[in-house]
């Protein structure tokens, strides 16, 4: 049974899709791939010589390293496993970026000035902090690349989940208007016939039921796919929603392909 892919929505930021003929646990790993087992770059350690700002050191490093920064996983990997180091760091691992500022003015992830033309904040304007007159900061931040599943700053999935594809039946409609009043969703429409639910919105049923229950006549029936599922996810920007995909589908692969390594060794 080859897995099918249908994309629904695809932005650099978000997408939408569906994935039939896997089982709940495949698509938990592709969802658990996202959030936690792409690596990402990430500030992890931060170098001030200057700081008069508002904020406090710790306050300043902690907003530094959720600022989200682009990654280029051909590039680096992830300081642990880099063997070219061993983990102490090298441009392998590690990429740093310099600030200097001095207000009054309001520093943004922008201000950030990368060792690396191609690693630059995904979002320009995240504000950092502002400087009033005579208030300085300089400093050098230094990115690593992680995983999620270790902290938040490497986490690029977000909002990444999935539910099973709906699949509504309708018989013997009264046309008495309950069950359209009753969804969230406003996807059930009546016509002449009796309530009517369109391809386009079969999607958007939640699967809540509400429909079903208030029905005296047992006329609509709620039920699932239980090998497809509707994706939706978002990017924090270090990788396109579609790389970040992409490179989830990887890591389950590879794991996959490290159990079966292993049991062939029995």
């Amino acid at each position: 049974m080859t897995m099918e892919v249908d994309i629904l929505e695809l932005s650099d930021r978000s997408a939408k899709f569906v994935l039939s003929k896997i089982s709940t646990s495949f698509a938990n790993g592709i969802r658990r791939a996202m959030i936690a087992d792409v690596p990402t770059l990430a500030i992890e350690y931060v170098n001030l010589y200057d700081n008069t700002s508002v904020l406090y050191d710790e306050q300043l490093t902690l907003r530094l390293s959720l600022i989200p920064i682009v990654t280029d996983v051909e590039t680096y990997v992830p300081q642990a496993e880099c063997d070219v180091c061993g983990g102490v760091g090298c441009p392998a691992c590690e990429v740093s970026l310099t600030l200097s500022a001095e207000g009054p003015v309001t520093v943004y992830s922008r201000d950030l000035i990368s060792s690396d033309p191609k690693i630059q904040p995904a979002d320009p304007n995240v504000p950092i902090v502002e400087l009033k007159k005579g208030q300085k900061l300089v400093l050098e931040a230094i990115a690593h690349m992680g995983y999620g599943r270790d902290s938040v700053r490497w986490q690029a999935g977000v909002a990444c989940g999935y539910k099973n594809v709906p699949i509504i039946t309708i018989a013997n409609c009264d046309a008495c208007g309950h069950c359209a009043a009753e969804c969230p969703k406003g996807i059930i429409r009546l016509e002449g016939a009796g309530a009517k639910v369109s391809e386009d919105d079969v999607l958007k049923c939640s699967i809540c039921r509400l429909c079903e229950q208030v029905c005296d006549i047992h006329a609509i029936k709620i039920n699932f796919d239980e090998n497809a599922f509707v994706f939706t996810m978002e990017s924090d920007g270090s990788y396109t929603a579609k790389d970040l995909a992409l490179n989830a589908a990887k890591v389950v692969k590879g794991k996959a392909e490290e159990i079966l390594s292993i049991l062939d060794q029995f």
